[in-house]
């Protein structure tokens, strides 16, 4: 089983970003967070890398009820999403599958929330 799923996109890094979080408030999520890998491993190390993003995509009527089924599962949530230059004019948009990073928690309460939170997350991709 994959734990991720993406599609490649022809767009600029920003624009893809854009699309990206366009998407996601669609199907009822906000950005949390937002890592800007490259930003952080040249402040931090002083080496150039690609354009890279980590999105932390949070749903908050999902969370909550998947908090309430599981008090611990905040340590694998948001949902992380990641934009990534991989080409001049290429752009990989790559979402975690919530259904593989929660067969370690044996909740069948959680299974039926990740497979919720997967379809609305391949309804991103897919509609990139």
């Amino acid at each position: 089983m994959s734990y991720y799923f993406s599609k490649v996109l022809n767009a600029s890094f920003e624009e893809a970003v854009s699309r990206v979080t366009d998407e996601l408030k669609k199907e009822g999520f906000g950005i949390l967070t937002e890592v800007d890998v490259r930003e952080t491993l040249k402040k931090k190390l002083n080496v150039d890398f690609r354009n890279y993003r980590i999105l932390g995509a949070c749903n908050p009527p999902f969370a909550y009820r998947a908090l309430q089924a599981e008090d611990k599962i905040g340590t694998m949530l948001p949902c992380n999403v990641i934009v990534q230059e991989t080409g001049a004019g290429q752009v990989e948009v790559s979402a975690v599958d919530p259904v593989a990073s929660m067969t370690a928690v044996e909740n069948p309460a959680l299974t039926e929330i990740a497979t919720e939170i997967r379809n609305r997350l391949k309804k991103v991709i897919g509609a990139l």
